[in-house]
């Protein structure tokens, strides 16, 4: 079987990103099949371009897992209009480069963006394959919900589109239990949906690690150190995170550690600086394998997200990260992920966006480390349990075998 998937935001572990579809993908070649991913040849997090145009995943096992990088417009942390420049880009070189690829079985589309889920329409269109779309946030929903697409027209464009790709997979599967709710109210059948949850690899991290390489990289020293690891974007609310360190000032004892880039960055620089904040250090982002040594050398991690109704469905995919390396969320996010959290008793539930209740939960985790310590382990127990990625390949080679098998017989 070979698998061809498109994805512009693809990062293998030596990258910095999620990497929930390396992990997938060498699980299938382990299991002996083949697969394909054309990405683009620039970081979606940093917009600096990778070196290689094409690889192979290194890690022991995946040597088949093809990584065909293509180029893109490099302009994604200019503005909206210039994004969607950098994914139409996008599109039209990864239809080129997938259309030129050896025999497939099955084409996996995966959006945000959702343009280069339209790329794997049209190959597997072309190609007469099956189509696997794989929806890992709602758009254009969360693009309304944060005001960034505002246009009549343009709305109306996005969900007759989405609608179009929702009528035109073979199979759709998602990584939140909501987005099967969601999919189902838009009349999608349910037997079409399938949910296969954010997660994450509990070997990568080890619960005893007590990262003192990194704090003396970092100059943490011996203080409580809060956590963010991921996107430093528009949705993800870091100026709460900020806030809440401006309250904080007075408590030299816990320093605040922002891991990761994006469009936000630079001006969330230049907000802590205002403040002249000096217990908030921004790290730049790093590559997945640096990760648990970020998280190691944690006393609590932290996850933010703007306070938007559609957010309360989302699963981020850093929360499993955290749980994974032992270590309580103070979790400043509602819906689904909060009942996570809460269920694991693996942290502290904030309302989203109140750097006051942000900053007491944070003093209540510093001064009763034993507690921390207790909520850390407990999330680590229930994340191996319910949300191992080893578990999830295993749905997702066993969904991919099913949907290539109709593809063959037709």
């Amino acid at each position: 079987m070979h698998v061809l998937l498109i994805h512009q935001a693809f990062a293998s572990p030596e990258q910095p990103g999620g990497t929930r579809h390396y992990e997938l993908a060498s699980h299938l070649v382990e299991q002996g099949h083949a697969c394909t991913i054309i990405a683009s040849d620039r970081s979606y997090l940093t917009g600096e371009r990778f070196v290689d145009s094409t690889n192979a995943a290194s890690a022991p096992g995946a040597r088949r897992v093809l990584i065909r990088r293509v180029y893109t417009y490099p302009s994604l942390h200019r503005s909206f209009v210039w994004r969607v420049v950098s994914f139409l880009s996008f599109m039209l070189t990864s239809l080129w480069a997938a259309l030129r690829t050896e025999p497939i079985d099955l084409v996996v589309g995966t959006s945000p963006p959702i343009f280069q889920a339209v790329s794997a329409w049209l190959v597997a269109a072309v190609r007469r394959r099956p189509f696997l779309l794989e929806i890992r946030d709602l758009w254009p929903e969360f693009a309304i919900g944060l005001g960034v697409l505002k246009n009549p027209l343009l709305i109306a464009l996005s969900s007759w589109l989405e609608a179009f790709l929702y009528a035109q997979a073979t199979h759709i599967l998602v990584n939140s239990p909501a987005y099967v709710t969601y999919l189902v109210n838009k009349g999608i059948p349910a037997a079409k949906v399938s949910l296969i949850a954010n997660g994450v690899d509990p070997s990568m991290f080890d619960p005893q690690a007590d990262g003192q390489a990194m704090r003396q990289e970092l100059a943490l020293g011996d203080k409580f150190v809060v956590t963010y690891a991921g996107a430093l974007g528009l949705a993800n609310d870091i100026e709460t995170i900020i806030r809440t360190a401006a309250r904080l000032r007075e408590e030299p004892a816990i320093h605040f550690l922002l891991v990761g880039d994006g469009k936000e960055r630079i001006p969330l620089e230049q907000q802590a600086r205002d403040l002249a904040l000096t217990n908030v250090t921004f790290a730049g982002s790093r590559p997945k394998t640096c990760i648990p040594d970020v998280l190691a050398a944690s006393d609590a991690c932290v996850a933010t997200l703007r306070d938007i109704p559609m957010f309360r469905t989302t699963y981020p995919n850093k929360i499993f990260d955290y749980m994974a390396a032992g270590r309580p969320t103070v979790l400043a996010i509602d819906g689904v992920i909060r009942e996570v959290v809460e269920a694991a008793r693996g942290g502290l539930y904030v309302p989203p966006g109140d750097d006051a209740a942000l900053a007491a939960a944070v003093q209540r985790l510093a001064q009763d480390r034993q507690q921390s310590q207790a909520m850390g382990t407990a999330a680590r127990t229930y994340v191996v349990e319910h949300f191992n990625r080893h578990r999830q390949a295993e749905q997702f080679l066993e969904l991919v075998q099913r949907l290539a098998a109709r593809g063959s017989t037709r």
